[in-house]
């Protein structure tokens, strides 16, 4: 698998205050959220209502890997969504 292959996908739903992002705000509720490795040390966050078409940036993507990898920043934006908030990539 090259870094450009590393992609984890997962549903949620969004705590209180769901999840920013760029193209709409906040979006709240059953939403499914990919992290995909770019391969220049950064990765894409993307969300959309679970089986929706339409998907979205969360705010803050693209973001900075963490030394664990796509896997690890994967996690860390599934809590904070699960937090709600208005939640955006963690750094």
């Amino acid at each position: 698998m090259t870094p450009e292959d590393e992609q984890y996908r997962s549903e949620v739903t969004a705590g209180a205050g769901g999840a920013m992002t760029d193209e709409v705000g906040v979006i709240t509720g059953d939403l499914t959220v990919v992290t995909a490795d770019r391969g220049d040390g950064r990765a894409d966050v993307r969300v959309q209502y679970t089986d929706a078409d339409e998907w979205y940036t969360l705010t803050g993507s693209p973001a900075p890997l963490l030394p664990a990898g796509a896997k690890a920043l994967h996690e860390k934006v599934l809590a904070a969504i699960k937090a709600g908030g208005g939640a955006t990539v963690p750094r």
